[in-house]
């Protein structure tokens, strides 16, 4: 049931519910809203009805309107020094993140746009150091043997110069960071190769305005999902999980003073010519 709930007394019938609805199940045929019975299967469950509404009359899937929050648009000038100022971390403090702030950033990634709103993704989180360090042994343990029984997946050589570095107490993997996120999409989902990454862009601001640093991590996943996929396994990551991708994050161990400079290149600006080319 969607308990798709309409308070009288605050409806003003101006039908941007209807107009809004992404399915286009939601018709003011009785001048109040409503979902017909046979058009509920197609709700989406994206909630844009209850988000639209301008007087709060609206009700859900069992949501109260009065407990969402105002909208409150970011500066777009702070917006953009967030986005300039970010940089990849890879040194990283011992110090392990605040659980509160931990559910404050888990409740934020929740909210990143999925295909169809399937909302399917995984989030794997190493939230505890130790578990972190324990992964980061076993890793190089895998590796380790991979590398002396000569069988490192073909691709994947290039692991076996990251023994002798670790064994001098560099972490070329994983950083040392405290913290891990992974975020994985089921492959019949409606988007598995963009949803994780979709996700992880939106924890990743979100961290960073909370003062953490993160870096998007290529050797986990790779070493994750090819070289050691047994450890992978056991991180709980589902075996029907097509598409994931690893985040290191934590407290940073350095501080950047300034933004980078950048030129906005492969930018390709399409006009009428190009449309009317083929024909």
């Amino acid at each position: 049931m969607l308990d798709f709930i309409i308070d009288e007394t605050r409806c003003i019938q101006c039908g941007e519910c209807a107009a809004d609805c992404p399915v286009s199940i939601i018709d003011m045929d009785g001048g109040l809203p409503r979902i017909p019975e046979h058009r509920e299967s197609y709700c989406i469950g994206c909630q844009h009805c209850l988000a639209v509404c301008p007087t709060a009359a609206l009700s859900i899937l069992g949501k109260d309107p009065d407990q969402s929050a105002r909208i409150l648009p970011p500066s777009p000038d702070a917006l953009e020094n967030l986005i300039k100022s970010r940089r990849s971390v890879r040194r990283f403090s011992p110090e392990c993140v605040d659980g509160k702030v931990l559910d404050r950033l888990m409740d934020v990634v929740a909210h990143a746009p999925t295909g169809k709103n399937q909302r399917s993704l995984r989030f794997t989180l190493v939230d505890d150091r130790d578990v972190m360090e324990e992964i980061r042994v076993r890793t190089m343990e895998g590796i380790r043997k991979a590398v002396t029984d000569d069988s490192l997946p073909e691709g994947m050589e290039f692991f076996a110069k990251m023994v002798a570095p670790y064994d001098q107490g560099r972490d070329i993997i994983y950083r040392k960071a405290p913290h891990m996120i992974i975020a994985s999409a089921p492959r019949d989902s409606a988007a598995p190769d963009a949803d994780p990454f979709i996700a992880l862009s939106y924890f990743e601001l979100m961290a960073h305005s909370l003062g953490l640093g993160t870096v998007w991590c290529g050797f986990a996943r790779w070493a994750l999902q090819s070289v050691v996929p047994e450890l992978g396994r056991r991180l709980g990551i589902p075996s029907d999980h097509r598409s994931m991708y690893a985040m290191m994050f934590g407290y940073p161990a350095v501080q950047y003073a300034r933004t980078v400079q950048r030129d906005a290149s492969g930018v390709y600006r399409v006009c009428l010519a190009d449309l009317e080319g083929g024909r």
